[in-house]
């Protein structure tokens, strides 16, 4: 299958279906914002997994418990990528309207984001309660998970924009309105597990 085809030269792309929109489509700029959201936990990943890139099994992750550096999770890592997979199937979603029926695929549903407000209770269940505004920072992988966030909530806005004007399904606005609590949450996680406060707007307003 050749990288490139020409086809998207006139500033053009195809949905599922046939459909050709431009690529700076409502649409398309939900699809390209998944894409990134997808990009930035990958680099969260990474940072989990001490600069390694591989992919996490739950059985390696469990194997690897109890020789990975502070800072370093690969049930975390393991997590953001099944995140990843969820938002491939987003992806696809967006780009297959339900009137392309000749197109059977798989959608973003409401167990999605009920696995989503387990691992938030789970991670939340490991942390002290919020005291102040969480500024991003800390550690590499929690920095990662805050711009992961940002990205997030951005593809959260453009999902609203877009359900306003074309169909849109409603599992999907939902899924990116938790992850991007539990991306938040992860972030204050990957801090205290390695022994770094989060950083604090007080404690930055009242440094000097």
């Amino acid at each position: 299958m050749p990288i490139y085809t020409g086809g998207g030269d006139d500033g053009t792309t195809s949905l599922f279906g046939g459909e050709r929109v431009a690529k700076h489509a409502l649409r398309m700029e939900l699809i390209g914002t998944i894409d990134e959201l997808s990009a930035a936990l990958g680099m969260a990943a990474t940072h989990l997994l001490g600069g390694n890139v591989k992919l996490v099994t739950r059985e390696w992750a469990r194997r690897t418990l109890d020789v990975h550096q502070p800072g370093e999770d690969p049930t975390l890592a393991a997590l953001l990528q099944r995140i990843q997979g969820e938002l491939f199937i987003m992806g696809a979603d967006v780009a297959t309207p339900h009137e392309a029926r000749a197109y059977t695929i798989p959608r973003i549903t409401k167990e999605h984001t009920t696995a989503l407000e387990t691992a938030i209770d789970a991670a939340d269940a490991k942390l002290s309660p919020l005291t102040d505004f969480v500024l991003p920072g800390g550690t590499h992988a929690a920095a990662a998970l805050h711009l992961a966030r940002a990205v997030c909530r951005r593809a959260e806005r453009i999902a609203v924009a877009l359900a306003q004007e074309e169909e849109l399904s409603k599992p999907i606005l939902v899924y990116l309105n938790r992850l991007s609590d539990l991306l938040f949450t992860l972030a204050r996680l990957a801090n205290h597990q390695a022994g770094v406060k989060d950083v604090l707007s007080k404690d930055v307003l009242t440094s000097e």
